[in-house]
C-alpha cells in the first residue's frame, strides 16, 4: 500500500507527522507500505527570496509575535517523537516551491531521506531551505544526485507538475498538512498519533480486502 503525504517543508507538524508514520512503519502494521511525499504550500505568496520570519509572524499574529518561541504544544509533541526544534535559529520564511521540485525529482527510495534532511535543516539548524546552495547541500546529505538536482534548479523543470499537485490537494479537500492519503482513496488529516494511524491503516486494508 502506498501512503501519499501532503506536506510543506516549513510545517512543524509535518516533521512530527513524519516521525509518527515512521513509528508505524517499524511495526508489523507497516509491512508493505511505501511513502510518497506530495507538495503543499502554507505560504504560497512568499517571494522566491523568502521573507524575514519575524515580519511574517507579526503580519499574521500581531506585533507581539515572537519568532523564537516554540509553542508549547508543538514543543511537547515534538519531544514525544525525539525532536527538538530551534525556532530562534529560523531567520527566514522561505518559498518552498524549489524544495518541493527537488522532492518530486527524487520520488523513490531516497525521497524520504531528502525530506528528512530538509526538515532538519529548517527546524533544527535554521537553514534557508529556499536557497539553492542549501537545497543542493541537502541533496548531497541525502545521498542523491546533486547534478540532477542542479539541473532542476537551473530550469523550470517540474514547476508546473508541482503546482498542479498543490491545486489537486486543494481540489480534493486538503486545507492543512500533514494530510495522509492511503491507497489513493482514504484520507487522514493532521499529525495523528502512531496508534491512530495504525488503526486506520488496518481498517483500510480490511476494506480493500473486502473489495478484492
Amino acid at each position: 500500500m502506498e501512503i501519499a503525504i501532503y506536506s510543506d517543508l516549513v510545517c512543524p507538524w509535518c516533521f512530527i507527522g513524519k516521525r509518527r508514520i515512521e513509528q508505524v512503519l517499524r511495526t508489523p502494521v507497516g509491512e508493505g507500505i511505501s511513502l510518497r511525499w506530495l507538495p503543499f504550500q502554507l505560504y504560497p505568496n512568499i517571494p522566491p527570496g523568502g521573507l524575514d520570519r519575524q515580519q511574517v509572524l507579526e503580519a499574521r499574529y500581531g506585533a507581539d509575535a515572537d519568532a523564537t518561541r516554540v509553542p508549547s504544544r508543538i514543543r511537547d509533541e515534538a519531544a514525544e517523537v525525539g525532536l527538538e526544534f530551534d525556532f530562534g535559529a529560523m531567520r527566514k520564511t522561505p518559498n518552498t516551491l524549489d524544495g518541493h521540485r527537488l522532492v518530486e525529482r527524487f520520488v523513490g527510495p531516497g525521497q524520504s531521506d531528502l525530506v528528512e534532511v530538509l526538515f532538519r535543516y529548517y527546524f533544527q539548524e535554521g537553514a534557508d531551505v529556499g536557497d539553492h546552495d542549501v537545497l543542493l547541500e541537502a541533496v548531497a546529505q541525502a545521498g542523491l544526485d546533486v547534478d540532477a538536482a542542479r539541473e532542476v534548479l537551473e530550469s523550470d523543470a517540474l514547476r508546473d507538475a508541482v503546482l498542479e499537485q498543490i491545486r489537486t490537494a486543494y481540489d480534493t479537500g486538503v486545507t492543512g498538512v500533514p494530510s495522509y492519503l492511503l491507497a489513493g482513496r482514504f484520507s487522514i488529516p493532521g499529525a495523528q498519533p502512531a496508534d491512530v494511524l495504525s488503526k486506520f491503516i488496518e481498517r483500510v486494508r480490511l476494506r480493500l480486502g473486502e473489495e478484492s
